[in-house]
This record gives structure tokens, C-alpha cells and sequence, in this order.
């Protein structure tokens, strides 16, 4: 089925989620989930999917829960909040290249909540291995410098990046160095915010994600290089 799409009732219930977040509301409310997001989100994947097969032809585009879609429970191993909130009041959709881990992977990454619309490229957080495949990698000057002309033009087309974690410098780089700063990252990612209620609007939601991932494909490009320079 082509996508058209999301419900002008998905804000709205993600308001109700939110008032009423426990597991025995929401079991009340499964088949309206079903019917107003996930059945719809399977159709926004694969549409979305074909689309940016045109800029990544080996992009991971799975229409299924844990692979471009995410559990609308929060991970009580990883979220503090899971045991007071344990229903996600936004929902988030993830397209990656390569066969890691898909949260370790280079991505273009959308999610949507009651206040925002938020589209990324990247990768949001770096797990011990790729921290230390972007940190050998970025020892290389050329490699720094790629990656720095992408940041900067990114921040010219009105693109946001995610700020670095690290004050103090890691062995083996020096405030010196040419571009020294992007060692101080422990993610690298591009985002751009939205009003949510886009998801509505079927055609110009795809256009405007499109428009936004070819513009990030560079960075996406970039991080996907790193994460296999190690093999």
C-alpha cells in the first residue's frame, strides 16, 4: 500500500500515551497503535526505503519491528525511566548501511513526539568498537579535514550538529593539530527539527526527508567509511 501519510490522530494519542503511561492503558489501546502508527509506519519504510536507495543503493530498509522500526516500549535496561514511563511517547524510524549493529551503524534516522519532528544522520552515541575505529581513523589528517569541510558546510545549509562530549583531549591528539577538535566527539551526527504535524502530510514528508538525507549523505558517507576502515 502507498504511503499517505500518517493519522491526524497519531499527535493526539501520543498526548493520551503520555497521561496514560502504563502498560494496562496501553493494552486498552493496542489495536488503535496499530491501526494509526505501526501499520502505517510499515508503509512509510518501505516507501521512504525506496527513496533512499537513490542516494544508498545498500541501504537497510526492514518494515518490521527491530529493524526500521523500533518497540514502542522503552528498554528497561538502557532507559531509567522504563519502570515509571515504560511507553515511548515518540516514534522512531532508522535506515543503515552496512551489517553492524543497526545503532552502530551509519544512518538516516527520523523520529516524530507531541513537540517535534527530528530528522538525523549519523550515528548518535559510539559503542567501544567504532570509538576506536573514529578515533584511528580521524589520526589520519586527510581523513579530519573530509569530515570537518562536511560539518561545516552542513552548519551553512542550516543543518545542526551534535555537540562533542569530551572536554579534554584523548591520547594521541593535541590542541595543536589541525581539526584536533573532532576527537572530542563521542558521536557524530546532522539533524534538522520540524513541526510533527509534517507527518501528515504524506508526499511532503517524504520530499522533505529526501531533500534533507541527500543533503546529509556526505556525513552518512563519511561515518560509514570510518566504521569499515578496521575491517
Amino acid at each position: 500500500m502507498e504511503f499517505g501519510g500518517f493519522s491526524k490522530e497519531v499527535i493526539p494519542f501520543l498526548k493520551d500515551i503520555s497521561k496514560n503511561n502504563n502498560k494496562e492503558w496501553f493494552l486498552t489501546q493496542k489495536s488503535r497503535y496499530e491501526k494509526i502508527i505501526l501499520e502505517p509506519s510499515r508503509d512509510f519504510v518501505i516507501e521512504m526505503g525506496e527513496h533512499l536507495m537513490a542516494i544508498e543503493p545498500t541501504i537497510n530498509a526492514v518494515p518490521k519491528i527491530n529493524g526500521s522500526l523500533f518497540r514502542i516500549y522503552k528498554d528497561s535496561r538502557r532507559n531509567k525511566t522504563a519502570l515509571s514511563d515504560p511507553i515511548k511517547t515518540r516514534i522512531g524510524y532508522i535506515f543503515w548501511q552496512g551489517n553492524k549493529k543497526r545503532l552502530q551503524s551509519s544512518s538516516f534516522y527520523m523520529h516524530y513526539g507531541i513537540d517535534e519532528l527530528f530528522v538525523a544522520v549519523g550515528i548518535r552515541w559510539f559503542e567501544k568498537e567504532i570509538l576506536e575505529a573514529y578515533r584511528h581513523y580521524i589520526k589520519n589528517e586527510q581523513h579530519r579535514e573530509e569530515l570537518a569541510g562536511i560539518l561545516q558546510d552542513l552548519k551553512k545549509q542550516g543543518y545542526e550538529i551534535m555537540p562533542p562530549s569530551m572536554k579534554r583531549y584523548p591520547v594521541g591528539f593535541k590542541k595543536e593539530m589541525p581539526n584536533a577538535e573532532l576527537s572530542l566527539y563521542k558521536e557524530m551526527a546532522a539533524y534538522k527539527r520540524y513541526d510533527p504535524h509534517l507527518i501528515e502530510e504524506g508526499s511532503k514528508l517524504i520530499d522533505t526527508l529526501y531533500k534533507d538525507y541527500e543533503a546529509m549523505a556526505p556525513l552518512q558517507k563519511w561515518i560509514y567509511e570510518m566504521s569499515i576502515s578496521l575491517g
